[in-house]
């Protein structure tokens, strides 16, 4: 099987970004049941609206910094850190002064939708099925090691 390259970057973004967004170009790499890879490039004053997603979703930023929200918390993240938004709540982000770029991946709840490459699954951003009396997610940001958290909901340095 040959090796498939796919392009993202600058050149190969939309000059739009996903839905409620505003300042944002994206670029979906890979898209399955299995889940959902996509580079987002935050120019300065940019925002993504809250939303939930049904997956638990990584949000990797590779360049620059900005802010992420989950539920009533926000905080500032920085290239080499990782906000996690759980399945089911609400999530945002935004820049102010930088711009940053993030690489979001989705990832499916049942593990054998990634074994199998996704055979059987639902379509990316369909509901995720719940087992009978699983309500909605609730979730947070975890605290960061040499931050506290400010009474505004962001991280401040010890």
């Amino acid at each position: 099987m040959p090796i498939e390259v796919r392009r993202f970057g600058a050149g190969h973004r939309r000059p739009e970004g996903p839905p409620g967004s505003a300042g944002i170009e994206a670029r979906v790499i890979e898209s399955r049941a299995s889940g959902l890879v996509a580079e987002l490039a935050f120019a300065r004053a940019s925002r993504l609206a809250p939303h939930a997603s049904p997956r638990t979703t990584l949000f990797v930023v590779i360049e620059g910094g900005g802010w992420v929200g989950v539920g009533d918390e926000r905080a500032r993240v920085v290239a080499g850190e990782a906000a996690i938004w759980p399945p089911d709540v609400l999530h945002a982000a935004w820049t102010d002064g930088a711009p940053m770029r993030a690489l979001v991946v989705e990832l499916a709840e049942d593990p054998m939708l990634i074994v199998s490459g996704g055979e059987g699954g639902s379509p990316v951003g369909a509901p995720t099925p719940r087992a009978p009396g699983v309500t909605r997610g609730e979730g947070r940001l975890a605290d960061r090691p040499g931050r506290r958290r400010s009474e505004a909901g962001g991280d401040e340095p010890e």
